[in-house]
């Protein structure tokens, strides 16, 4: 028993760290915003710099390229229709950032319990070796006193560490849904402004026409 509480412990550790290292690695800000897709957003500001932008967005694969790439193909749409369109696929890409986040979630619970197991474990053999042998034996007390210590010590060495990174995790997400947001929405704006622009010249001119009469 006491081998498989260890063993599992250790697997924790191992699924933990993978997915430390892993979500570090999806979460960086250049793979999730590149410059180089910030950069074309920003400077798209006419119809006529769409292909400009979709080839920057298909050379650089991001989920921000992915939400502008949607939301250019929807152009002909009303903006409030583009908009409800573009917050859904927006969401799928949040979750798609957010994978791996309740693995960290659940070792932070498990850890400790694994722990707990390990120390009620090594209680129950020491008592059970008082009560069989007495005190007279101080090194198997030693051995199953380091069990209790052991297990609780690792226990909340693996999840103190897995709570750190689900809580620095969990709000780099945010920040960077919330940047995503902007730009989508800055490309959003920008885009059916011009439409708008070319709208206002006809009704200026019924205005115009109006007021003549």
């Amino acid at each position: 028993m006491e081998q498989i509480v260890y063993g599992m412990l250790l697997l924790t550790s191992i699924v933990g760290l993978t997915f430390i290292v892993e979500r570090g690695l999806a979460l960086r800000r250049r793979r999730v915003v590149p410059p180089q897709v910030e950069a074309a957003i920003q400077s798209c500001q006419a119809p006529g710099d769409l292909p400009m932008l979709k080839r920057v967005c298909e050379q650089y694969p991001s989920p921000i390229g992915r939400l502008v790439l949607a939301a250019a193909e929807r152009l002909d749409w009303q903006k409030a229709d583009n908009m409800d369109a573009l917050q859904t696929r927006a969401r799928h890409e949040i979750a798609h950032l957010e994978r791996g986040m309740v693995v960290l979630e659940i070792i932070v619970g498990i850890a400790p319990l694994l722990g707990l197991v390990g120390t009620i474990l090594g209680m129950m053999r020491l008592f059970s070796n008082i009560g069989q042998r007495g005190l007279a034996e101080a090194g198997m007390l030693a051995q199953n006193i380091a069990l209790i210590l052991n297990t609780t010590l690792m226990g909340l060495l693996i999840a103190i560490p897995s709570l750190v990174f689900w809580s620095y995790y969990t709000k780099k997400i945010e920040n960077l849904a919330v940047e995503m947001e902007t730009l989508s929405d800055s490309f959003i704006r920008g885009q059916y402004r011009h439409e708008r622009v070319r709208s206002d010249p006809a009704g200026a001119e019924t205005d115009k026409g109006r007021k003549d009469r």
